[in-house]
């Protein structure tokens, strides 16, 4: 099949090549519903994963970076950075047959904000949210305050990260170099984006950001942000809930 996702047109189409039979669009759809078939949005997997060396980073590297932690005193992090954009209308909206429901654009006024953040199994949560470009300089300011708040629980920070240019910059090594006492970094293989848990709270964070009534200004996108950062920074089993995801799952 050429189709890139099993829509009911491609299930559709399927049937008729496997079994020469010719179903209507709505009678597939009444079918996979039956079935237990449910449309949902796929998560996305790079072309060239691998799922053998996915599993053995998993049971090799992950666990002896987890291993070492525990024997250490330390916490295991995981981080990454996103966008985050006031332009952006998610999911869906009840409206009267018939009738498309409308959202409020913002035109003309995009605003656009970054963050780092981190999440550990034990239900914590780190972030920073930024205003302007991501680079080195704000990567050691976070790598600082995870180091301070490290020495205050008296633990030595495990941090894992995606092989992005800037986590392998020389100023980034430098400090790292002179910080191994406090903190120590891993890199996700490069085929396998999606087994970074942080990747959950980001999708959590912009999902509450687009389905609410738009903001227009850079305060206000900062401050929606800010505001359910600070909730889930407070809720410790909606952070759990990111390592019990089907696709990837890590012991809590």
């Amino acid at each position: 099949m050429e189709s890139a996702l099993w829509t009911r047109g491609a299930v559709m189409l399927f049937i008729e090549q496997e079994y020469a039979v010719r179903l209507s669009i709505r009678a597939v759809g009444d079918y996979l519903k039956r079935w237990g078939f449910t449309p949902k949005k796929p998560i996305k997997r790079a072309y060239e994963q691998r799922p053998e060396s996915v599993k053995q980073w998993i049971d090799q590297e992950y666990l002896a970076i987890e291993k070492r932690a525990k024997a250490e005193g330390g916490e295991t992090h995981w981080g990454d950075e996103t966008a985050l954009v006031n332009t952006d209308v998610l999911g869906r909206s009840y409206a009267p047959k018939g009738q498309t429901p409308v959202t409020m654009a913002v035109r003309g006024t995009r605003q656009k904000l970054s963050m780092i953040s981190t999440v550990t199994n034990q239900g914590k949560a780190s972030w920073m949210i930024i205003d302007g470009a991501f680079n080195h300089e704000k990567l050691i300011e976070f790598f600082e305050a995870l180091v301070a708040d490290g020495k205050r629980a008296g633990k030595k920070v495990f941090l894992i990260l995606d092989n992005l240019g800037v986590h392998h910059c020389k100023p980034v090594k430098a400090w790292l170099a002179e910080h191994q006492a406090d903190i120590e970094v891993f890199y996700l293989p490069s085929y396998s984006p999606e087994l970074n848990l942080d990747e959950r709270l980001n999708a959590d964070l912009k999902h509450v950001i687009s389905t609410r009534v738009p903001v227009i200004t850079k305060a206000k996108l900062h401050a929606a942000a800010k505001n359910h950062m600070a909730f889930i920074e407070t809720h410790s089993e909606r952070v759990k809930s990111y390592f019990q995801d089907h696709h990837v799952k890590y012991a809590a």
